[in-house]
């Protein structure tokens, strides 16, 4: 207990496995949160209830199941094994901790997910009254894949980069902890770590960078001048090499991670598009990743989910990538076959990182083996292919066909699982072993053997070899030939009737065979690591090797999405024109029942005729669905995918930003309007002329009127200030006036078509404004009972007469005189006379004076009193 007290000391923020023989135990409040997360038995152990001490333990050969669960219940635990062999340990077993495994540092399978990257971040503010204007560092690395990169930007932009990351942990600086769990709460569910203040320094960042990569400076890796972008990255390196005991060698450059390379999304804007995840349900199923992804490996996969998240903002990039999947989509016969040997393809970025960190078990050593030797058959498929991207992977590729042949050689077709079990090197391979394995597995026939040779040499024809547990070998001879015994025959044991002897030879022998299982396991643990050792010395090269295939996985999965779901390659230019012909969603048209057609739509949107486009219509006509296809498909068209129109010339967007329906934030206090408010603020204080803006209905979250003012402000604003190409979805019919009095803002409708009682959606957008909302016709559709209903369409009747009241008792109130003026609000879009509408239609607000202005005011409002 003084040896488990003294290396918990070391890591008390952690869960301490404690290895005592075959079992990992946990002591005290460990044992208590150990018995809780895994579900295993709590006990005592001590003498006396006040020495007793809580304990809780699994087999050691069970932590790839139990380490798991720790780490998603979101605990960091430290593994202590045992340094020595306890047959051989004088006084208490060597103990150290080999590793700490916390959630954003996992190299096993049952935590990682396939299709997931598993980053630590780090954040490093210049000082804790940064401002959000100040540059930030920011640093995040997968241990399972080795990517490791930094970046520097505006503070502003840490939750949206968090967003796109999505790091499982966040390492921080102790200082800064309170003010970035401040700046990321209530969005983001993850660990966070709190760093010595003295890692967050320049100087020991750059120092510790440069001695692990063993470079004389950080100018070969492009970010020599991302100072406090080298503070993060440091400080995340210190604290990998404190927890892995420096054994990251697999971790061979760090890239620079420009933000402006790549279009911005918003977490609010991911939510709404369901990139990744679905607005209602949890999974991939029904999002935009889930449609575009049919990768044929892991690392494919990740990558796609990047692209996904982080559309170009370059047109020659987006234009190589387009390129790319146009002649895959054009030459069937290369794609079919590329995708028939990807899918052979395991996940080569994580099993380098198994391998050169020492996790590699025989069996992954035959997978690395099998998909190298997939290569030289890619670059043999990519030989028809002439676009630039594609004809880079293929020369950049490289076989590692020596490397192929040494594994063939070394390893068994079908190895154990463990190393331990024994059977792993093949026979040929290394003469000790192989006469090793002669002795241990080939005792009888030796024995017979040297029976026969003995029985000829002394000519004592029942002279036998044999063998038990107390004495060992020995040469048993009765009495009867006692005068024939050689001279080199050793007395080892009397029996009545006979004598037993050793000789030399079987001495040798019988020392052999008792070590020879022990020294095979040894002997092939050695030949194994070694082998290892020399595929981790090709890890550079592995790792491209795993980007170019990941890439290529990229393309094949794009286009075969492109042939299958009918899309077309869009234009991608530099204007600031967005013209889709005959656009589909593409992820609502793969939830559509068989034989149910999408209904296709147009939109021209830009920035100097079509700003704004105000579109109206029913509940349930797709105002909701044709704002979001336009937002996923310049994403798409950006990250170099093919798009589900007939055409479309995308003029590049910056950033998307999205304000769609009603929702709170319970975790930290903010309600329905005020979450509408944040996001419409964040929108008009971050837009630039070259972003796209979808908005589906502001102001609902507050009073009618109070809505009305705020959304037909906001348009204004948008046209007037931002000039940002928008899109405005709503049931403010009020706001189709907009397009009478600003040159850039247009109207659209949803056609819908009455019949009766009953309304037919058409899901057709065209020029105009719609008046009605039908909700109540879509009540009736839900099986709001007809009560309602009915009692609804005599409300919206009244409602509709200006009478602004819920009850029919208002005229009666009227005639008794008892109706107070603060009953009524009368706005400016409930006014009918054309004269005074003229009037204010005529003010040219850019010359009048302020007190031009207030007279003119006046004015008004005495001929609204007269009338």
């Amino acid at each position: 207990m003084r040896q488990y007290l003294k290396i918990k000391a070391k890591y008390p923020e952690t869960i301490l496995l404690f290895r005592i023989g075959d079992f990992f135990e946990t002591f005290e409040n460990d044992a208590k949160i150990t018995s809780k997360v895994l579900g295993i038995t709590l006990t005592k152990r001590g003498d006396g209830a006040a020495a007793e001490v809580p304990l809780a333990g699994f087999p050691h050969h069970a932590l790839d199941t139990y380490l798991p669960k720790l780490l998603k219940a979101g605990y960091r635990v430290a593994v202590c094994e045992q340094l020595e062999d306890p047959k051989l340990a004088k006084g208490i077993v060597k103990r150290d901790v080999i590793e700490v495994v916390t959630p954003g540092i996992a190299f096993s399978d049952k935590v990682l997910d396939q299709k997931q990257n598993n980053y630590l971040a780090c954040v490093a503010l210049p000082s804790p009254l940064a401002t959000s204007e100040d540059l930030i560092g920011f640093s995040f690395v997968d241990v399972s894949t080795g990517e490791f990169a930094t970046s520097e930007f505006p503070l502003k932009m840490l939750r949206e980069q968090v967003a796109l990351i999505s790091p499982a942990e966040i390492l921080v600086q102790k200082r800064d902890y309170q003010t970035v769990m401040e700046l990321l709460k209530g969005q983001f569910n993850r660990t966070y770590t709190k760093a010595e203040d003295w890692t967050f320094n320049f100087d020991f960042g750059y120092e510790i960078l440069v001695n692990h990569f063993q470079t004389q400076s950080l100018k070969g890796f492009g970010c020599e001048e991302y100072k406090l972008g080298v503070v993060a990255a440091g400080a995340v390196l210190n604290y990998l090499q404190e927890t892995q005991k420096a054994n990251l060698p697999h971790l061979k450059k760090i890239t620079p991670y420009d933000v402006s390379e790549y279009m911005l999304l918003p977490p609010s804007t991911q939510r709404n598009l369901e990139i990744l995840s679905p607005l209602m349900e949890s999974g991939r199923f029904g999002t935009l990743f889930s449609v575009l992804d049919q990768t044929q490996t892991p690392m494919g996969g990740r990558l796609l989910k990047k692209w996904v998240l982080q559309p170009l903002k370059n047109v020659d990039p987006i234009r190589s990538r387009l390129d790319a999947v146009r002649e895959l989509v054009e030459k069937t016969p290369v794609r079919k076959k590329l995708r028939e040997i990807l899918l052979n393809i395991g996940d080569l970025e994580r099993l380098i990182a198994k391998i050169a960190t020492g996790r590699a078990n025989p069996r992954e050593m035959i997978g690395l083996k099998v998909i190298l030797s997939y290569i030289p058959h890619l670059k043999f498929h990519l030989e028809a292919c002439t676009s630039r991207e594609l004809s880079s992977l293929r020369d950049n590729l490289e076989p590692l066909q020596q490397l192929v042949q040494e594994i063939s050689d070394a390893i068994v077709e079908d190895p154990p699982l463990n190393l331990a079990d024994g059977g792993v090197i093949r026979r040929g391979y290394n003469q000790e072993l192989d006469e090793l394995r002669d002795i241990a597995f080939s005792g009888k026939e030796w024995i017979a053997h040297l029976q026969q040779k003995e029985r000829s040499r002394t000519g004592i024809p029942s002279l036998k070899v044999g063998f038990n547990n107390v004495f060992g070998y020995y040469i048993e001879v009765t009495h009867t030939h006692k005068n024939k015994i050689p001279p080199d025959y050793l007395r080892k044991q009397t029996l009545v009737n006979a004598e037993r002897y050793i000789t030399p030879e079987l001495k040798e022998y019988e020392e052999k065979i008792l070590h020879a299982e022990e020294k095979i396991l040894i002997l092939e643990s050695d030949l194994f690591h070694e082998l290892r050792k020399r595929a981790a010395e090709r890890a550079a090269v592995i790792q491209r090797n795993a980007q170019i295939i990941a890439t290529l996985d990229c393309f094949s999965s794009l286009s075969e999405v492109a042939v299958e779901y009918d899309y077309s390659c869009p234009e991608v230019d530099e204007s600031t024109r967005i013209d889709i012909r005959a656009g589909r969603h593409p992820v609502i048209e793969r939830l559509l029942p068989p034989g149910e057609r999408y209904i296709p739509n147009d939109c021209v949107v830009d920035t100097s005729e079509n700003q704004i486009l105000i579109i109206t219509g029913p509940n349930m006509s797709g105002k909701s669905s044709y704002l979001r296809q336009v937002g996923l498909i310049v994403l798409m068209a950006q990250m170099g995918s093919f798009v589900p129109a007939e055409s479309a010339k995308i003029g590049l967007v910056d950033r998307i930003y999205t304000r769609v329906g009603a929702m709170d934030s319970i975790a930290t206090g903010e309600s329905t309007f005020l979450v509408e408010m944040n996001e419409a603020a964040q929108i008009v204080n971050t837009a630039t002329p070259r972003s796209l803006i979808l908005l589906d209905e502001v102001g609902r979250g507050t009073s009618t009127f109070d809505g009305i003012s705020i959304a037909w402000a906001l348009t204004e604003y948008l046209h007037q200030r931002t000039g940002a190409r928008t899109l405005f979805a709503t049931h403010y019919h009020e706001l189709n006036e907009l397009a009478e009095l600003f040159p850039r803002i247009k109207n659209l409708k949803v056609e819908v078509r009455e019949y009766g009682d009953k309304v037919v959606f058409l899901h057709k957008v065209t020029p105009g404004f719609a008046d009605h909302s039908y909700g109540i016709q879509v009540a009736q559709m839900a099986g709001l009972p007809e009560e309602i209903t009915e009692r609804a369409k005599k409300i919206l009747m009244n409602l509709e007469g200006s009478e602004l009241t819920f009850h029919d008792a208002r005229e009666e109130k009227k005639a008794k005189g008892r109706i107070a003026p603060s009953e009524v609000q009368l706005t400016l879009f409930e006014m009918r006379d054309d004269t005074l509408r003229e009037e204010i239609r005529k003010l040219d607000l850019e010359k009048i004076t302020p007190l031009e202005a207030f007279q003119k005011l006046a004015e008004l409002k005495k001929k609204v009193e007269k009338s």
